[in-house]
């Protein structure tokens, strides 16, 4: 074992380098400990997540298209005073919609 102290990753913030540099010996093994914990913690509750998101693709009405996410809502835009239903969700900053039918179907 060297004498030198190891070097921290680099995707550490300093502050939380700075922190660890200066606990006891016990204090780091209970970091250490903790710190196991939580990540596996994490990556459960990012597998939880992640069968959700797929429970919500098996769950998908029949009417929506393809090319929509399972996450849509529909909404209702008047235009000439006529109704009609979009389906819409968010894509990074935009908003999207796609057509999906006239609110009164006899219209």
């Amino acid at each position: 074992m060297s004498d030198e102290p190891p070097t921290p990753p680099a995707n550490l913030p300093t502050e939380l380098v700075t922190t660890l540099n200066e606990a006891t010996s016990d204090q780091l093994r209970d970091v250490a400990t903790y710190a196991e914990a939580l990540a596996e913690h994490k990556d459960r509750e990012a597998r939880l997540e992640e069968s959700v998101d797929q429970e919500d693709v098996e769950d998908r009405p029949d009417d929506l298209p393809d090319d929509v996410p399972p996450k849509a809502t529909i909404t209702i835009k008047e235009i000439n005073n006529n109704r009609y239903y979009y389906w819409q969700w968010r894509d990074g900053e935009k908003i999207r919609s796609q057509y999906k039918g006239p609110v009164n179907p006899d219209e």
